[in-house]
């Protein structure tokens, strides 16, 4: 059978060298190509089509879980790697379509399972977090219904931002910044702008 193909996207060179080792010793996995960032590994898995991209989570431009759906689209599954993890960082990969998430932390021979099992079709999410997973393609956790704006409000808030500097952050109108502070409180159940962080917080929304 022919190998898996794999795009890896990392910027830290020696973690990536660390991970073309291991995989080159696997008979039955190929690293293809590697990119440094999300751009980068756009154009990479067009021009290689992979089986599997395993995809950093934190890239100079951005955080990659952004970057999934894109990624699916042109026909890979793509399998997350990142240096620590919530059961609701885990339910945003799975919600944006991706394959699976795996820690840094994970021995090489975790890593080369993982790789092989997204390649056969599976979702490879640890029991930790399986969890948080369901709940939020279940529909069952608030924060699931949170929209790309209000998130980065809420980072504000959690930077300590007023309403004030939340509008003039986003661009917007301070009575639209402040729609969008209130919606988070409603949709994370909380009374106060310190109470919504903290629930963040817990859940990992902030992570």
């Amino acid at each position: 059978m022919a190998p898996t193909r794999v795009v890896l996207v990392e910027d830290h060179d020696m973690v990536a060298e660390a991970m073309t080792l291991a995989m080159q010793r696997a008979d039955d996995i190929e690293i293809v190509a590697r990119a440094r960032s999300i751009a980068t590994a756009l154009t990479e898995v067009a021009r290689c089509t992979p089986d599997v991209v395993l995809l950093d989570r934190r890239l100079p431009d951005g955080d990659a879980i952004d970057a999934i759906g894109s990624l699916s689209r042109l026909g890979a599954r793509v399998l997350v790697l990142t240096g620590e993890a919530t059961s609701t960082v885990a339910a945003r990969v799975a919600e944006a379509g991706g394959s699976g998430l795996v820690l840094k932390s994970a021995g090489l021979d975790e890593l080369e399972d993982a790789v092989r099992r997204v390649a056969d079709g599976e979702a490879v999410f640890g029991a930790e977090f399986l969890a948080g997973v369901l709940s939020r393609l279940t529909g069952r956790t608030p924060s699931a219904t949170l929209t790309a704006r209000e998130r980065q409000a809420l980072r504000l808030l959690a930077d300590g931002a007023s309403t004030a500097e939340v509008a003039r952050r986003l661009g917007v109108a301070v009575n639209t910044a402040r729609n969008h502070v209130q919606r988070v409180l409603e949709k994370l159940g909380a009374r106060s702008k310190l109470e919504a962080v903290a629930i963040a917080r817990r859940e990992g929304l902030l992570d």
